[in-house]
Parts: structure tokens; sequence; C-alpha cells
């Protein structure tokens, strides 16, 4: 998946959609978790950033994950001593963080992930008892959402399944709910987040 990314870094973060539609999911994010200044969170697929920084303000760390080094690249340019995310570049199915997490809030990278079962059961081992996870991504489509599919792995996600998904790795209080409509010319695309607790 990295190298897909490796084009697209550079203007990753020119996009209204993209821009926008993360403050939209970090609001939402901050509606349903009582977000605190004692947390230490998990950006899954964090890419420039667009999520966590917006989530860096109200705890207290962002940690970010990516399988693409030139995404990572383009993160890196926008720390600084008052917002800053710490980035690992690993696949953390395939190499996992030794490290537990308050929560683990992801954008958009679930649809890239091949194997829905090991990516729950990964980020179950990767989350305090007690701690939450909110990530959001694309409602069911018809594979127009992207103009190229190359590393989408899911046309978005049929929400009774991927709720039953979670609920078998162990996670409850599970909610998923619409959160954003992304607007396109030729139709419009649901985003929704999934909410849980371990």
């Amino acid at each position: 998946m990295q190298d897909h990314f490796k084009e697209k870094a550079q203007n990753w973060d020119s996009g209204n959609i993209r821009v926008n539609g993360a403050k939209i999911i970090a609001n939402a994010i901050e509606k349903e978790i009582p977000l605190n200044k004692n947390m230490e969170i998990l950006d899954f697929g964090v890419g420039t950033g667009l999520l966590g920084f917006c989530i860096a303000s109200k705890v207290k760390q962002v940690y970010g994950v990516d399988t693409s080094a030139k995404m990572l690249e383009k993160l890196q340019e926008k720390n600084s001593s008052d917002l800053h995310i710490t980035a690992y570049h690993q696949d953390i199915m395939k190499e996992p963080l030794k490290q537990q997490f308050d929560g683990i809030i992801s954008s958009m990278t679930l649809h890239h992930i091949e194997d829905l079962d090991d990516f729950f059961a990964t980020i179950y081992k990767n989350i305090k008892k007690d701690g939450f996870i909110a990530i959001a991504d694309l409602e069911s489509e018809d594979g127009t959402f992207h103009s190229d599919n190359k590393g989408v792995h899911h046309f978005g996600f049929d929400k009774t399944s991927l709720y039953e998904q979670a609920k078998k790795h162990g996670f409850k209080d599970i909610k998923i709910e619409n959160i954003n409509t992304i607007q396109k010319p030729h139709r419009d695309f649901g985003v929704f987040l999934l909410t849980a607790k371990k």
C-alpha cells in the first residue's frame, strides 16, 4: 500500500474534501468520546496527520502509524512543539506495537485493510481495558468513490457485518452512525463512525 500513496502524499492536504472530512470526523469523535489530557491515542493510518492533529490538542499524546513513508514525511513537516504526533512507519498487523493506548482512532483507512479479522484482533490487543476505538470510513458503495481502486480491498462497509465483526473480537458498546456525506459529481457517499469499548 505504501507505493500507492507515494505519489499522492505531496498534495494530500490540498483537497478540501479530505481536510474538512477530517475535521468532521474529529468533531464526531469528540461528541462520542470524552477526550482528556491524560489520554494517549493511536491514529491508525495516520497519513499526513489530518485527523491526528485535530485530536492532538485535546489529549496528552497522539501516536501515528502508517505504512507510507512519504505520507509520514509530510506529517513530520507539520510537527511543532505545540502539536506533535509521534509516528511509526510500520504495518502493525505484521509487526505489532508493544504499547497499549487509551484509544485508537482511524480515518478512511479501513477500506485499505484486506483482513478485517486480523485488524480487529490486532487493535484489541493495543487498547487498554475500557479503552475505545473510533473508526471512520465509507458506507457501502459501488466502487466509484476512488478513481483508481488499486489498494482498495472494500467498497465501503455494510454496517451490520462490521458491527458483528467488532463484536466477535470482544468489543462492546458498539455504535455505528452516519456522520458525513461526501458529494462527488456522479453521486453521494456516506461516511460512518464506528465507536466501541474494550
